[in-house]
């Protein structure tokens, strides 16, 4: 199936206008070609969500647009400015962040030292008392280690850490991997309040039940290419293909 232009893609939901801007994005790890020219857009307060079966190029879309590929090409613009050749530090210093699927917590550390370490790249990172309101678990788990804590609250503090830097996009990589359906429930709660607090997020996500609950747009994944893409009012008319393309 051939590649899914942006013209052809989903109509762009009611927030702002595009904040992040991919074209013909190809990368490789070694000698091996893992992407194939994807292409979308996010809009400026959206939740978007990349779907596709394991390997399809989803994680490597992701880091590919921090900057933490070592060989990549195309276009990827951030408010309207080209970061395919910026290192990663200089893109998290415009205000993207990146929260991988291994989360990337300091397991010696504890709670709040993970929370006090990461640099603010920017003006606007929530303060402790924020990240506290947004998960109080983690207020009470304050002087706990990494290692003490429950998937669930590594999870938590995976994301918190980020919120932390000042970033206002987030890109999130499967945040409900292996996570109780409570835990998932209040991840889900967490999306959508700091969507409606004007972060946009580009999220990554095997569980389209899940992302159904918080996503405005899917694009599908495979083989390294956008091969289809609608709205979240458009899911339940796409759910046939869906089952097809994920294997569900």
């Amino acid at each position: 199936m051939p590649d899914v232009a942006t013209a052809d893609a989903p109509n762009k939901s009611n927030t702002g206008g595009t904040i992040l801007s991919v074209r013909n994005l190809e990368a490789w790890y070694g000698e091996s070609h893992i992407l194939h020219g994807i292409n979308f857009d996010v809009n400026a307060g959206e939740v978007v969500t990349l779907l596709g079966r394991n390997g399809a190029g989803k994680t490597t879309t992701l880091k590919s647009i921090m900057g933490i590929i070592g060989k990549r090409s195309g276009s990827v613009r951030f408010n309207d400015q080209e970061i395919i050749r910026a290192t990663s530090d200089r893109i998290a210093r415009m205000g993207i962040a990146f929260c991988p699927e291994e989360r990337g917590i300091f397991a010696s550390l504890d709670v709040r030292e993970n929370l006090l370490l990461p640099p603010v790249v920017r003006a606007g990172g929530l303060s402790l008392e924020q990240i506290f309101d947004l998960f109080p678990n983690l207020k009470e788990r304050l002087s706990s280690q990494g290692t003490k804590l429950s998937g669930g609250e590594q999870q938590m503090l995976a994301i918190a850490r980020i919120l932390r830097t000042g970033a206002s996009f987030l890109m999130l990589d499967e945040p409900t991997e292996g996570l109780a359906p409570v835990i998932i429930q209040q991840i889900g709660h967490t999306i959508a309040r700091l969507k409606n607090e004007g972060f946009t997020i580009l999220l990554v996500e095997q569980n389209f039940r899940f992302a159904s609950t918080v996503a405005d747009r899917y694009y599908v994944v495979e083989h390294g290419k956008i091969i289809d893409g609608f709205a979240n009012s458009e899911l339940q008319a796409n759910m046939d293909k869906l089952h097809t393309y994920l294997g569900v």
